[in-house]
């Protein structure tokens, strides 16, 4: 190992204000304001679209509803040794712990299950709207998570590191040795993905690719980045957020190679409907004549 030539100390106490028993973390501080700039970017995209303001709300509530029950469902099951003895300890959303996979699959159930019961216009173009606009709530998110320090990293090996030095930070044991500052990694690689699905949206013009390149793109970046994070391994050596990301992989690939290669249905009419135009208004061939 060498000798970390840039160790970013963080000495920030993870608990910004207590009011009335209730901790208010950095954690739940930007994890709300990534909700709310993530919705605003989604619902100035919409509008662009021509979605009615009611409808854009409607379905940025279904997703951050389903959002917080699945961040939260899927750490609680990841973490069930920790809520076991506590039931009530579920429920201790202000204490931090979230699943970040899990808030993608619940917000996408939400989104998507609230879209279609009450029938919202082009679904593939909304989920691709929603998604610029999540990717970018992630990353925004991730701010708490590094000032927090409740995500462990392998200690580095490279010119930079991050320390934890609060008493109270949950990444003060490792304080000494720095570590891979694994969750700024991946705020960065969330800000590329914003770019790029920004770049393919305005690009591309088949609805849905942006979704599912967003799709792809994550799970790229979550696979690479957690070898680095010391979660616990639950399959072959790999986190559970590598597992899943080796299903959102190619669903992701898969669905944007479909889309690509395959034309909508109103353009697929149209081009059955001009072939048989086509035929109508052509000359009949005149038969050829016969021997006699």
């Amino acid at each position: 190992m060498i000798d970390t030539l840039l160790k970013i100390e963080i000495g920030i106490d993870p608990t910004l204000i207590e009011v009335v028993g209730l901790e208010v973390t950095w954690h739940g501080v930007f994890t709300a304001i990534g909700v709310i700039v993530g919705v605003a970017i989604s619902a100035w995209l919409a509008r662009r679209m021509g979605y009615p303001e009611d409808m854009i709300y409607n379905v940025a509530l279904a997703l951050v509803i389903g959002g917080i029950i699945g961040a939260r469902g899927l750490y609680v099951i990841e973490n069930w040794s920790r809520f076991e003895d506590d039931i009530g300890e579920i429920f201790s959303l202000n204490a931090g712990g979230i699943s970040i996979y899990g808030a993608l699959i619940g917000g996408a159930v939400g989104g998507w299950g609230y879209a279609l019961f009450t029938k919202v216009p082009n679904i593939p173009r909304a989920a691709d709207i929603a998604a610029i606009g999540g990717i970018m709530g992630m990353a925004i998110g991730r701010i708490g998570d590094i000032i927090n320090g409740e995500h462990f990293a392998r200690s580095t090996d490279l010119p930079w590191g991050v320390i934890y030095t609060d008493p109270q930070s949950p990444g003060y044991p490792l304080r000494l040795q720095a570590q891979h500052p694994a969750v700024g990694y991946e705020l960065i690689g969330d800000l590329v993905i914003f770019v790029a699905l920004l770049f393919i949206y305005f690009r591309v013009p088949r609805a849905g690719v942006t979704f599912f390149s967003w799709v792809l793109l994550y799970g790229v970046l979550r696979f690479a980045v957690s070898f680095l994070r010391l979660d616990d391994e639950i399959l072959l050596g790999l986190r559970t957020a590598q597992v899943i990301a080796l299903a959102a992989m190619p669903l992701g690939l898969g669905g944007i190679i479909y889309l690509l290669r395959t034309p909508p249905a109103e353009e697929r009419s149209g081009r059955s409907r001009r072939r048989r135009i086509v035929r109508e208004e052509a000359p009949a061939t005149p038969e050829e004549p016969t021997a006699g």
